[in-house]
């Protein structure tokens, strides 16, 4: 069940406008949040991985679209990224 802090990280996708790429469970032009979340669940540096992908964008890992580097705190980053790592709940 979605808590106040999921909530919070789903505000922070939107102020940033991640939502104009992904979805919250389908793929836009990448990945959806969701499926985001099940490919990185069992990594046990899952979060510090997301953090650091949020800030500097790649390409490669979900096909040829690349993400560009996000200019956003580092706070909200990982806050984003621990939501992924919690199963991205709406």
């Amino acid at each position: 069940k979605p808590g106040a802090a999921d909530g919070a990280a789903i505000a922070l996708t939107q102020k940033y406008a991640c939502v104009a790429c992904h979805g919250m469970d389908k793929k836009i032009l990448g990945p959806g949040f969701q499926q985001i979340a099940r490919k990185y669940a069992a990594r046990s540096d899952g979060l510090d991985y997301l953090a650091g992908r949020i800030k500097s964008g790649g390409a490669g890992v979900w096909g040829a679209v690349a993400m560009p580097p996000q200019t956003l705190a580092g706070k909200d980053a990982r806050q984003i990224a621990q939501w992924l790592m919690e199963g991205a709940p709406k």
